[in-house]
């Protein structure tokens, strides 16, 4: 039984947006997504770090979601920036019984379990993506609230924690979001959202304690990263 993660798959086989115009290694991802998951197995877990359809609803994200669940394994989600079709952990939940997906799991004010650890996390915000300093804080106010409700569901278990956002790169930190993690012990940090040029950007390695990767699709080339 592994651990994988990978984020930003960017689905679109229920509408026209396909990630394919953008050439490079984006050319058939699908197809690379089919095969970088063939070598995981039905007992393996896979957490899926946000920006997993371009779907601007779950009727439009339906198949993006049969997709995935037709993938080998459990699935773990969290969402990112430009999954317009989530609304609320209740109506994803009543879509997934109503479509016999049965493979995953919502990560979202709570924490899931891989044996004895405690799979962490929430979307996490950037400061870039808005020029109004009062939406920023509001946004970044919940998005810490959701990650310490995951934190604090996990009780003294060792903690994973699994953003969209990332909460360091080169030349910017969110301060609070790793004081967070700092405060409740937390050793190892995996995030997507950076794609082609932006990947120079990221932050992987060791800092205040936390060990960080990149993790979204085109990064890795679409190869889930066995974490464990």
């Amino acid at each position: 039984m592994s651990l994988y993660v990978i984020g930003d798959t960017h689905l679109s086989l229920g509408c026209e947006k396909p990630m394919d115009v953008f050439g490079g290694r984006w050319t058939n991802y699908v197809e690379k997504l089919l095969d970088g998951f063939s070598f995981v197995k039905p007992e393996d877990t896979t957490v899926l770090c946000g920006d997993l359809s371009w779907g601007m609803n779950l009727d439009q994200a339906r198949e993006d979601f049969l997709f995935l669940h037709r993938l080998p394994g459990r699935k773990i989600i969290l969402k990112g920036n430009h999954d317009y079709w989530f609304e609320t952990a209740a109506k994803l939940r009543r879509f997934f019984a109503e479509n016999g997906i049965d493979s995953m799991e919502l990560l979202h004010n709570n924490c899931c379990l891989y044996g004895d650890l405690a799979l962490c996390g929430t979307r996490g915000w950037f400061y870039e993506e808005s020029r109004s300093a009062e939406h920023d804080r509001k946004m970044l106010s919940r998005e810490l609230l959701r990650l310490e409700a995951s934190l604090k569901a996990a009780g003294e278990r060792e903690k994973l924690v699994f953003l969209h956002y990332p909460p360091k790169l080169l030349n910017y930190e969110c301060t609070e979001l790793l004081d967070l993690m700092e405060a409740y012990g937390v050793r190892r940090c995996c995030y997507g959202h950076l794609h082609s040029a932006g990947r120079a950007l990221a932050f992987e390695g060791e800092y205040r304690g936390i060990r960080f990767r990149l993790v979204s699709a085109d990064h890795l080339h679409f190869i889930p990263l066995r974490l464990l």
